[in-house]
């Protein structure tokens, strides 16, 4: 086993150069890279269900609907991350001309894994928060038909709205909403 202090650490730039020529996808921390695991079923159909939901939502609007190919960058505090989905209005800011490192979203969505919901809640989403232009971030259940939406305030606190099986989530910094029976097509019955 490698002693994490014995490992080298990678620049931001030989992380993307390497990324870039993998076929698999890592999350970049602070020098160190991370590989990214596959998902289930549930997680998948969730966030293109949501995916798809906020497309349409938004077709008529200026901005683009990204899913989990995007690498969402965040410079100033060393990290790279795939959200599942994320949305940005107006001119895309990235990284440099190869155009796959967004870095204004409006919107990011992850949905919850077992192996990755502390880290999503925590950690993911105080680094998430460093993005200025992040306005509301998403969290959706791959186990029930919930989904959580943290709206940052004026004075920079995040308001928490809880959204269940019968309800419409609303998403005010993009103006679009979407019901939540419609992010869950399939998911659990495999009709609804």
């Amino acid at each position: 086993m490698v002693d994490p202090a014995d490992r080298r650490r990678l620049t931001p730039a030989e992380y993307l150069e390497l990324e870039r020529g993998s076929e698999q996808r890592h999350e970049y921390v602070d020098g160190e890279i991370f590989a990214m695991s596959g998902g289930t079923r549930e997680h998948s159909l969730t966030a293109t269900n949501i995916a798809r939901e906020l497309g349409n939502a938004l077709a008529a609007k200026p901005c683009e609907v990204h899913s989990s190919d995007m690498r969402i960058g965040i410079p100033a505090a060393k990290r790279y991350f795939y959200a599942d989905v994320s949305v940005v209005c107006g001119r895309p800011e990235v990284e440099d001309p190869t155009r796959d490192t967004l870095l204004n979203p409006k919107v990011i969505v992850e949905v919850l894994s077992d192996s990755t919901e502390a880290y999503d809640r925590g950690d993911k989403f105080r680094y998430y928060r460093a993005i200025a232009s992040l306005r509301e971030f998403v969290l959706a259940s791959q186990k029930e038909p919930r989904i959580e939406v943290f709206t940052r305030q004026p004075d920079e606190t995040w308001l928490l709205r809880i959204f269940g099986p019968d309800d419409e989530v609303t998403l005010s910094s993009v103006g679009c909403s979407f019901d939540v029976r419609n992010a869950y097509l399939r998911v659990f019955d495999g009709s609804s």
